[in-house]
């Protein structure tokens, strides 16, 4: 864990910046996607304040390689998904949603679409209540503003500036934001871990439950109690988050709401949207249209 010089109470640097001054400091590091990646940890660790904010800019495909930093990081995509890598489990992070990463985690990310990303970076401690765990948050409208206003902020600001006032704000309203079930967690035996990874291949919500237990020669029971012990959720409820996690990227890219409840094996569209509202808080149909006013955007 580095040691930083100032903490939260005691960060009183007296800067003065002009304009000018702020702007330059806001261009000293590039966006993570445009300098190699130890660069960029290097400027984490070496970022003084409680907390400190990033812009990044990744074409599809992209992919930053598993890595860990002494801060949480907050991910927010404004375009594209965004699909995290943790130890047993994936996070995707569709438009107007966030991901939490609790400090020290190992992590990779990969994008699908046009990624335009906002991430900030919070010391450990800076508030109080902060999520211990990975989670995916719903972003509100004051909280997609104040990252957006984050990034363009000095990286060196007194608590009592209007930078410091934006930055204490996030930490407040980080505890506050709604939990989304984007989060698929792997089950520790590889056996189970491989029959998900074979079910992700082609997602779909008729798969049965028999089927499973027998390839593992398990009773049905055996197999349940196993399988919610190992991911935390059941199989009904696995199989709905990993057809969500199918779905995302597409309907991203612009495919009919429609065109994706049928491939999913959904008997209809309504269906699929059901569901859909009923894990991410947003119709399909909704989340379409920002998602493609965003990457128009």
């Amino acid at each position: 864990m580095v040691q930083f010089l100032f903490d939260w109470a005691n960060f009183t640097m007296d800067l003065n910046f002009s304009p000018a001054i702020a702007e330059q400091a806001n261009r000293s590091v590039a966006p993570w996607s445009e300098e190699p990646h130890a660069k960029c940890v290097e400027w984490l660790e070496r970022a003084v304040g409680p907390i400190v904010a990033k812009a990044s800019e990744y074409a599809d495909g992209h992919v930053v390689p598993p890595h860990r930093h002494s801060r949480a990081q907050m991910i927010y995509a404004l375009s594209g998904v965004v699909t995290v890598a943790m130890p047993g489990e994936r996070w995707m992070v569709p438009p107007d949603h966030a991901l939490w990463v609790p400090a020290g985690t190992q992590h990779s990310v990969t994008a699908s679409g046009h990624v335009s990303m906002r991430s900030i970076y919070v010391k450990p401690g800076a508030v109080a209540d902060l999520p211990i765990r990975g989670r995916v948050v719903e972003l509100t409208g004051l909280m997609r503003s104040l990252m957006l206003e984050a990034v363009t902020l000095p990286q060196c600001y007194e608590p009592t500036s209007r930078a410091g006032l934006v930055m204490a704000l996030i930490l407040e309203e980080i505890p506050r934001l709604p939990v989304r079930p984007l989060g698929l967690p792997f089950p520790a035996d590889p056996r189970m871990a491989a029959l998900c990874h074979r079910f992700l291949e082609a997602p779909t919500p008729r798969a049965n439950i028999d089927d499973w237990a027998d390839g593992l020669a398990m009773s049905r029971r055996t197999f349940t109690r196993a399988f919610r012990r190992e991911t935390g959720l059941s199989l009904s409820e696995w199989r709905q988050q990993a057809c969500l996690f199918a779905a995302l990227p597409r309907l991203a890219g612009g495919e009919s709401v429609t065109s994706v409840a049928l491939d999913l094996g959904y008997d209809s569209s309504s269906a699929f949207s059901t569901m859909f509202k009923r894990m991410t808080g947003a119709t399909p149909g909704r989340y379409l249209r920002e998602a493609t006013s965003l990457n128009a955007g």
